[in-house]
């Protein structure tokens, strides 16, 4: 079946060659200065989506046909583009979206977006705070919330949903029983936890953030989410007590786990977080089916809807994050780099090829096993291009800080409990860089509170 639908993908590829501009970028992957041009070029066509910076139009949102998540998404992006290129252009925008966003009580569950919020959502506005404290992007102005808090708020948040009645554990797809998806437990959620955990615990040293990155791995491998020779499938339903698995793959999936498992062995050097990492780095093998035009070796693809032409408009960004979490598993777990690098390598020249269309000439696309635009076009494309052609600048930058090497964002490990609340025994709690102290009896005291291991709050 995918040899068939390979075959179906190039000749698709050959007809649309036809399309577009010449002019695609024109970057020597091999010149930091070279490819620091490529990456500023496909930033100003991302950030041309946005107009929260516009009267009159709302900060921290992207226009429709895009979902809320995507633009924190595209933040936490931006976050590493000033990270890796210095250009501060876009920081300010940046860090007024990231606060716009964080809703009535600093933990990322806005009231315009309650009604349809989804635990992954959360999870990629976390991301993107949690890369601004690790890379020590320019701190939010005095009187709002810190970036290390607010990823603490989405932590404690999405422990008091843990669901031990259905399934044994896990969290729901969707935050709302109202919701579609309220009955389905994904990877992306609970890999999203489980990357959160783990982000937070090699940050701040807090062992209770360990215990539940172990905690959500162990019941993902008990899960059909997770095998045992570290494929990542979509799903499971509650329906049937989550007995078998929606078995498509999608990068970003095993790229969670990438990057989840990274930072922890960086942290441990426990060889068994090693040797998960690993299997999870043979597995993304299957997201670089084949080599480009002139690319000199394979080139990521989005298997699951990019070769038979069905992906949505957010599926396009998703090949991008894999691209990032390899990257940063090369730079914290170097032994892995020569597994990773080649293959980034390849694909950002295919990527920075391919970004060659739209009246602009240089507008990007999907497809980097060929030198023309393909005519798709987007946030998502947008994206996914920055993210690859970014990675050839990984080795410019020192890896990310930790509160004991140089983090400076302020956490509080009460965030996300309305700690503000005079009733709250945690309101008073003393907030410091790593909060070292504090969170695992916060942690204890919201599992007490928990009817069967499960809340389901609402802001």
């Amino acid at each position: 079946m995918l040899a068939s639908r390979l075959l179906r993908y190039f000749a698709a590829a050959t007809a649309s060659l036809h399309i577009g501009h010449v002019n695609a970028i024109d970057m020597d992957p091999d010149d930091h200065n070279s490819v620091k041009a490529a990456a500023s070029t496909v930033a100003h066509g991302l950030m041309s989506y946005y107009h929260g910076n516009e009267s009159g139009q709302p900060v921290g949102w992207l226009p429709s046909p895009y979902y809320w998540w995507l633009a924190g998404a595209m933040f936490g992006e931006m976050v590493e583009y000033w990270y890796y290129t210095g250009d501060d252009t876009y920081n300010d925008l940046v860090i007024k979206g990231l606060q716009a966003q964080v809703g009535d009580n600093q933990d990322y569950e806005p009231l315009n977006v309650t009604k349809q919020l989804g635990n992954d959502d959360q999870d990629f506005w976390a991301y993107a705070v949690l890369s601004a404290a690790e890379l020590k992007f320019p701190d939010p102005p005095q009187g709002q919330p810190s970036w290390l808090a607010l990823a603490q708020a989405v932590f404690n948040r999405q422990i008091s949903r843990w669901d031990a009645q259905t399934c044994g554990g896990g969290l729901r797809w969707q935050v709302f029983s109202f919701n579609t998806g309220y009955n389905y437990k994904n990877s992306v959620s609970n890999g999203g936890f489980f990357q959160l955990a783990a982000r937070l615990y090699r940050y701040t040293g807090n062992q209770t953030y360990y215990d539940w990155a172990e905690k959500m791995y162990d019941w993902m491998e008990s899960s059909p989410l997770l095998t045992k020779d570290f494929h990542v499938y979509d799903g499971t339903t509650t329906d049937n007590n989550c007995t078998d698995a929606d078995r498509h793959e999608w990068s970003y999936n095993v790229g969670m786990m990438i990057a989840g498992s990274a930072f922890i062995y960086n942290h441990t050097q426990d060889e068994k977080w090693l040797n998960r990492l690993n299997g999870f780095i043979d597995v993304s093998d299957i997201f670089f089916p084949y080599n480009g035009v002139n690319t000199g070796g394979p080139v990521l693809v989005e298997v699951a809807c990019e070769i038979i032409s069905t992906c949505n408009n957010d599926q396009p960004s998703f090949k991008g994050y894999l691209a990032r979490w390899m990257a940063l598993a090369a730079q914290l777990v170097p032994q892995t780099a020569d597994r990773i690098l080649p293959k980034l390598h390849s694909s950002a020249i295919g990527a920075a090829a391919q970004c060659s269309g739209g009246t602009d000439g240089v507008t990007c696309g999907r497809l980097y096993n060929q030198t023309q635009w393909d005519g798709k076009y987007g946030v998502g494309e947008q994206m996914s291009s920055l993210a690859v052609i970014m990675t050839l600048l990984i080795d410019t930058q020192a890896p990310p800080v930790t509160a004991n090497t140089g983090g400076t964002s302020v956490g509080n490990p009460a965030a996300g409990t309305k700690n503000n609340d005079p009733t709250n025994p945690y309101a008073n709690m003393p907030i410091t860089t790593g909060d070292r102290a504090g969170a695992g009896i916060l942690t204890a005291i919201m599992l007490a509170l928990t009817v069967g291991g499960a809340v389901f709050m609402a802001s």
